[in-house]
């Protein structure tokens, strides 16, 4: 199933790219990172844009991978708003309300945020560096559980912490 979604992913995603990269090297990060929780975690990692950057709808996902798989990737997809403030403000009110099994497109997220903290420090970008640092504190609150991936939150913190400004 994780070459499944995979393919589905970068064929979704067709040519956008990550910075100047094809789109699928986020998508690995994220995976890479993701793949210590499971299948369907690596599977969500794949997937946790499609809905958000293409025309996949959540019944798409559902059809092709399932139930909960749908329910993670819905978890993690931004919502919409006019600016970045006003769709993280509604996506962290709706991650913050999650529980039981849909906590593994959490980790997920985290594993997301993870990947985009790092790609932001090794490249130089200041400005979603600072974005990511000044969002941190409300994304924290949302998406943290205490025991479900400590040691990814441990990494994020201090990447958000230590990191001179850049």
């Amino acid at each position: 199933m994780i070459k499944k979604a995979r393919d589905f992913a970068i064929e979704s995603h067709g040519d956008q790219k990550y910075g100047k990269h094809p789109y699928s090297f986020h998508l690995d990060q994220v995976a890479e990172k993701a793949r210590a929780f499971g299948e369907e975690a690596e599977v969500i990692a794949y997937l946790h844009d499609v809905v958000e950057d293409t025309s996949v709808t959540i019944e798409d996902i559902e059809s092709q991978f399932g139930k909960l798989v749908a329910i993670c990737v819905s978890v993690i997809t931004d919502e919409t708003g006019n600016n970045r403030q006003e769709r993280k403000a509604k996506t962290y009110r709706k991650m913050a309300e999650v529980k039981g099994d849909a906590e593994l497109g959490l980790i997920v997220k985290v594993c997301d945020r993870l990947a985009n903290v790092s790609t932001s420090i090794k490249n130089h970008n200041a400005k979603m560096f600072n974005i990511y640092c000044q969002e941190h504190p409300v994304f924290k609150k949302s998406a943290f559980r205490q025991g479900l991936c400590d040691d990814l939150w441990l990494e994020l913190d201090n990447l958000i912490d230590t990191s001179n400004k850049i």
